[in-house]
């Protein structure tokens, strides 16, 4: 830690100082298989590697659909931390709370860990373990950054969306007064684990959800990633196991390096690259009553945006098609009824949007659009025709498409 305080000159109302100090972050990122069988020591070795003469407690928290996906995990997870009691304590069975998007709705997940929490004596020194969907796990990780100011979190991401973004990310929060996000916290995580097995039982939509961020990181950040997703995407939209490995790994590497490289990891100031397609994206998850997976939404958002990058000759038209065509061959409708709603005073309801966004980067409105495959540009201003002209385009292609089948 680097401390650094100044007095100021003595003035009529006092002395003024000015306090500054830094603190370094560091966690883990594992990727394995069979995380809770007895014979893989890997969470035994991250659990302790920063104390390993400890007994270190833990509470467990599991997504209800993990739970059903894996009906054996409970039982799993209780014979783990028997196999290495000598350096872990399970405080009590796991417990299971809400999954999906419902996990961010209302304080009920929050409420539930932050009881486990105080019940089990959990601590600073201690560990909440969540083990669930990325929406889970924001909830959970909210709990446990508001717990005693802060309880250490290990994420065990179970979807491709929590595995190769937000699971991997420093963010955690719910939904509240009808706005995506509105409570949180921005935390590091104390390590993550990837477990390429819990893919294994997820739905075809649940996995193809999870491409829609590869591309977004892609996009932004890396042109050679976005050629091999193009390479890939027969591969892909079946989901082969090796190019699904292969894709979380890149994506996570990307999204890491961002949160390190970008000089704003705490997202302090208004631009927020790593969103990118997202400002229609969570209106329109709202706006479909979440009908819309995330990853869906955002499919939609990052089409939306090229599209209107192209129409404002900042984006190539080669290039829009190239990530439409992309989105389209991985399985992802870029269309969806919530693009057309209206407000009562009969305005584009998806336009409200921008405010919103705009709210939840706390100051000048900053979107990320594209100047090429790889390289984003902030710009600070959206004019609401260019949009509709973008849905008007994007709702006659989905006409076109579905004409020719």
């Amino acid at each position: 830690m680097r401390m650094d305080q100044k007095s100021k000159p003595a003035t009529e109302n006092g002395h003024v100082y000015r306090q500054r100090f830094s603190v370094p972050f560091e966690y883990v990122v594992c990727f394995t298989k069979g995380v809770f069988a007895a014979d893989n020591p890997l969470l035994a070795r991250v659990l302790s590697g920063q104390e390993p003469g400890r007994r270190h407690r833990v509470l467990c928290i599991l997504d209800h659909g993990v739970h059903a996906a894996w009906p054996q995990l409970d039982q799993a997870i209780c014979a783990y931390f028997q196999a290495h009691s000598h350096a872990l304590d399970l405080v009590a069975p796991p417990l299971v709370v809400t999954g999906g998007e419902l996990a961010k709705q209302s304080t009920e997940v929050v409420d539930r860990v932050h009881a486990a929490i105080r019940r089990h004596g959990i601590d600073r020194h201690s560990f909440v373990l969540g083990v669930g969907g990325g929406a889970m796990l924001d909830a959970v990780g909210y709990a446990a950054a508001t717990a005693h100011r802060g309880v250490r979190l290990l994420r065990v991401p179970t979807t491709v969306l929590a595995q190769n973004d937000s699971g991997v990310g420093v963010k955690s929060g719910i939904n509240a007064l009808g706005t995506k996000n509105f409570l949180g916290s921005f935390d590091p995580p104390y390590a993550v684990i990837n477990d390429r097995d819990f893919l294994q039982t997820l739905a075809p939509r649940d996995l193809r959800a999870g491409l829609a961020e590869a591309v977004k990181v892609a996009l932004i950040r890396d042109a050679s990633f976005f050629e091999w997703l193009e390479a890939q995407r027969d591969e892909l939209a079946r989901f082969t196991p090796q190019a699904m490995a292969t894709m979380i790994r890149r994506a996570a590497e990307i999204h890491m390096a961002h949160i390190a490289g970008s000089g704003d990891p705490f997202e302090r100031g208004s631009a927020r690259p790593l969103d990118f397609g997202h400002w229609a994206a969570h209106k329109l998850e709202a706006l479909s009553d979440h009908d819309l997976r995330h990853g869906e939404a955002v499919a939609i958002g990052i089409a939306l945006d090229c599209r209107y990058a192209a129409d404002a000759g900042l984006l190539s038209q080669d290039a829009q098609l190239r990530v439409c065509d992309l989105l389209e061959d991985l399985g992802f409708r870029l269309w969806h009824p919530a693009l057309t709603e209206v407000e009562a005073d009969g305005r584009r309801a998806l336009l409200s949007g921008l405010e919103e966004f705009r709210e939840h980067l706390g100051g000048v409105l900053t979107v990320t659009l594209l100047s090429e495959i790889g390289r984003g540009v902030e710009v600070h201003t959206i004019d609401p025709d260019g949009v509709l002209r973008a849905i008007d385009w994007l709702e006659g292609r989905d006409a076109e498409r579905d004409a020719a089948q």
